[in-house]
């Protein structure tokens, strides 16, 4: 039986890489609550509705307007999906099992990295101003320093949460939470470890094997 997944993994760890390949390669469909939150407002939905005026007034969005979000734009039995960066503590985690997957097959994908070699890879991550395209200044140079391959644009710039201070402030939130969704994960036989400095077709074709 095909499995959903449960990407987990800190910031730059190579999530986001590997849910592209398989949406292109497996039809997967990626669930990003950033991107239902906006979609969700854009259809001036009732519960947009709702989830707008919580975002206009400046609260965060709750856990519980999270998990009727994923219900009201998921279809388990149409499609396999990938979570990426949610669950994120425990509670999701539990939430996410109970209201939303159901006992559906899922899988939890974490992405090991050595948080040193990260602090170095995000700190050197550049984007381009104009269209987009990801670089780093260690592992994936643009052909001509400074310009970008795709778009010509010559405005490579790093992001203001890619500077080292920042950064490491992240990571600490990120394995203060983490690790208890890593142990329920473990401990009900549903994670899968990746080594997140492997390439990218060996970590894609670890995780392809397994769904």
């Amino acid at each position: 039986m095909k499995s959903h997944l449960i990407f987990i993994g800190a910031p730059g760890s190579g999530k986001g890489t590997q849910a592209n390949k398989l949406v292109a390669d497996r039809n997967f469909k990626h669930i990003s609550t950033g991107d239902l939150l906006r979609s969700e407002i854009s259809k001036m939905s009732p519960l947009g509705l709702e989830v707008k005026k919580v975002m206009d007034e400046g609260k965060l969005v709750s856990d519980e307007l999270v998990i009727r979000l994923l219900q009201a734009n998921i279809n388990l039995t149409a499609s396999q999906y990938i979570f990426d960066g949610y669950p994120r503590n425990l509670a999701q985690a539990q939430t996410l099992d109970a209201e939303v997957l159901k006992g559906a097959p899922s899988l939890a994908v974490y992405f090991e990295i050595n948080m040193t070699k990260l602090v170095e890879r995000l700190t050197n991550r550049r984007t381009c101003k104009n269209c987009g395209a990801i670089y780093n200044l260690i592992s994936k140079k643009p052909k001509v320093m400074g310009v970008c391959d795709q778009c010509g644009g010559t405005d490579l710039q790093q992001r203001a949460d890619d500077k080292e201070d920042v950064i490491k402030n992240r990571l600490t939130v990120f394995q203060d939470t983490i690790n208890p969704v890593i142990k329920y994960y473990q401990d009900l036989g549903r994670l899968m470890k990746v080594d997140a400095e492997g390439s990218v077709e060996e970590i894609y074709n670890m995780i392809s094997s397994k769904v």
